[in-house]
């Protein structure tokens, strides 16, 4: 079999093995034979293994890597029950600084660790009644959601592990952290205090607290 039957995938973000089959007919008679010639072309370069069973043309690969949205993208079709966060959102907004992170997402499913030779794709669990706070956008056919700066943080510090005591008399959160919050706008902060009070979480009120004394005094 010739890859260039491939070459009908190369406009799509992604494509499975089933897909591969419904074009590859006769050829690929069963999922072990489809499998075996995906597998030769990945190791050729012709194919990127998202997951198992799912794969990227190198074509399309190589036309989006450097687009804003394309990782993004990727975590949506490794993981659509997802919505990108901590990390990776907090960096992109230069609340954390000083290294380079994997993609961050948050799900209600189990904690995940996805890696491939796009990188590694993170997926942290959080309870149904905290998995709010995003909007869903759409690139090359694929929807995505993508928390806002607030959740982002809140996401963050909940699942954070911190000190016992986080009164503000004795410990700064920011400074032990590093965070650069020192830009957050009125009502983000807002946004942040809201999630805060729906959480009735005696650690979060005690951050938002330790947050007011430290960097976001009224």
């Amino acid at each position: 079999m010739k890859h260039t039957i491939l070459s009908i995938f190369k406009d799509l973000p992604y494509f499975t093995i089933a897909g591969f089959r419904q074009v590859a007919g006769d050829e690929a008679a069963n999922d072990d034979h489809a499998r075996v010639a995906l597998y030769r072309w990945v190791k050729a370069g012709h194919l990127i293994a998202l997951k198992k069973g799912v794969y990227m043309h190198s074509g399309f690969y190589e036309r989006h890597r450097q687009e804003a949205a394309f990782s993004s993208v990727v975590s949506a079709i490794l993981f659509p029950q997802s919505y990108l966060s901590l990390e990776y959102i907090l960096q992109q907004h230069g609340i954390l600084t000083e290294i380079t992170y994997p993609v961050t997402a948050i799900t209600i499913k189990n904690t995940r660790t996805i890696t491939n030779s796009l990188g590694t794709f993170v997926y942290r669990h959080i309870q149904p009644d905290y998995y709010q706070g995003f909007q869903v956008d759409e690139a090359y056919g694929i929807p995505y959601a993508q928390a806002s700066l607030a959740k982002a943080l809140f996401d963050y510090l909940y699942l954070h592990p911190l000190p016992g005591n986080l009164r503000p008399q004795r410990y700064n959160l920011v400074e032990d952290l590093r965070l650069n919050l020192n830009e957050f706008m009125p009502a983000e902060r807002a946004e942040f205090a809201s999630y805060v009070a729906s959480s009735k979480m005696v650690k979060m009120q005690l951050i938002l607290k330790n947050l007011e004394v430290h960097v976001w005094r009224p």
